[in-house]
């Protein structure tokens, strides 16, 4: 049985694309994302480590270590036939080619609501 539009179920598709970059790269992928189409998305400030584990810094002359590195998270739902735009998008655009330039991760999305208007799924984007 197909779904209809904008109704609960299997027939729409959307991913949830969430990436973690470097906080100074986060306007400058706002742009290439809005420029793609995007037209929300939303941000967060985080903390985290993977192989760059974290570093040493000197404060008041006190050396001590940095276990997380500060990041931006940001967390994207769109068409599924938009996600790999949006992947490739982020990858480009977000790349210094140096070591902590993040990670992206793409999921599946059963549903969603526009808590204003009661629209559901893609309408709702």
């Amino acid at each position: 049985m197909q779904q209809r539009a904008g109704s609960p179920g299997k027939g729409v598709e959307m991913k949830l694309i969430i990436a973690a970059i470097k906080p100074f790269k986060l306007e400058e992928v706002r742009e290439a994302l809005t420029e793609l189409g995007v037209s929300g998305l939303m941000v967060t400030e985080i903390k985290g480590f993977g192989a760059q584990a974290g570093h040493t810094e000197i404060y008041r002359g006190a050396e001590y270590e940095v276990n997380f590195v500060p990041k931006v998270k940001l967390e994207i739902v769109v068409p599924s036939d938009l996600a790999d735009q949006v992947v490739e998008t982020i990858t480009k655009t977000a790349r210094t080619g140096k070591i902590g330039d993040g990670k992206i991760f793409v999921l599946d999305v059963a549903q969603a609501v526009r808590v204003r208007t009661g629209e559901t799924n893609q309408d709702a984007l």
